[in-house]
């Protein structure tokens, strides 16, 4: 059976190998994919090489990393997971997935594979938010309705219950997205009020953005910062030191297992999360796809993209 993997090989330059799939071990499973996605927040930075947390990147690299498919195969002591399973896993652009068993987790038939999908991002924007443990009567003020802030956004509605999130975004487009995840007022960065809200979560990686939660939230508070910090620096401002404010980052997520469990019984009532991929492709256009995010020619908020699939 021969594996196709998407590698970046340097600035710009993608190349699908082949090569032949290697005998499984007796705790790995076989996932055949059925559809990846591509965070464009994260991948275009490395496609561009201009990654501020990756100066020296080392090639050739692999592309991606979330990964929804069917296994077609087991190892002979993989007790939890059964051919026919679908699963997510974090291998990225590829035809198939060689993982251990417990880095394959099980998506109940009702998931649909975008919100599949979803689940990898929504966790590590859950990590963020469980940081600040917000009340269901605080405020907060979310930075940039991207991926990561309306995740953030739904985390902080569907889990905790909190009644006024708003938003910080430019984007008419994404503006509208916001209202449909809950999102009360969007403002505009010249709209902005001083010392309103009780939490803030950067999630623009932009550092206007980030000056701006910094005037509007409340001294003594906190701002958790969601954003990889791979586009700009991200600067203390003085209302930091005036107000005494507190800044926490957040990385990956929290616990993976546990929050799909909470997340595939959530998320089945909210059909609109959904509409975060505002893009579909096939396989065979990612290369193509990705030049022409470098050329700013299409704007997407993420990407679908749909893998053949061989009969067995």
């Amino acid at each position: 059976m021969i594996q196709q993997s998407l590698i970046l090989m340097g600035k710009k330059r993608l190349h699908w190998d082949s090569r032949q799939l290697p005998v499984l071990a007796p705790d790995e499973v076989l996932i055949q994919t059925l559809t990846t996605s591509v965070s464009i927040g994260a991948e275009l930075p490395q496609y561009e090489a201009n990654d501020l947390t990756d100066p020296t990147p080392d090639y050739p690299r692999k592309v991606g990393y979330e990964s929804y498919g069917v296994i077609i195969d087991i190892g002979s002591d993989v007790t939890s997971l059964q051919i026919g399973d679908r699963v997510l896993a974090f291998y990225g652009q590829q035809a198939y997935g060689i993982v251990s068993e417990h880095k394959a987790f099980h998506v109940p038939a009702e998931i649909d594979d975008k919100s599949a999908l979803l689940a990898i991002l929504s966790c590590d924007a859950a990590k963020g938010v469980r940081k600040l443990n917000p009340s269901p009567t605080d405020t907060v003020i979310v930075a940039g309705m991207g991926t990561m802030g309306l995740l953030a956004v739904y985390y902080l509605k569907a889990f905790y219950g909190v009644a006024k999130v708003d938003a910080i975004e430019s984007d008419p487009t994404r503006r509208e997205l916001a209202k449909a995840f809950g999102v009360g007022s969007v403002y505009a960065p010249n709209e902005m009020g001083f010392d309103c809200y009780d939490y803030g979560i950067e999630c623009s990686a932009s550092n206007a953005a980030f000056a701006l939660l910094q005037q509007a939230v409340k001294p003594g508070q906190s701002i958790c910062v969601l954003s990889d910090g791979n586009k700009e620096t991200l600067v203390l401002q003085p209302e930091f030191y005036e107000k005494e404010l507190q800044v926490i980052g957040s990385s990956d997520g929290w616990d993976y297992p546990e929050h799909f469990q909470w997340y595939f019984e959530s998320v089945q009532r909210a059909e609109y999360i959904k509409q975060i991929f505002d893009m579909d492709i096939q396989r065979d256009d990612l290369i193509r796809t990705f030049s022409e995010l470098s050329e700013r020619t299409i704007n997407p908020l993420k990407i679908a993209v749909t893998y053949p699939q061989a009969k067995y």
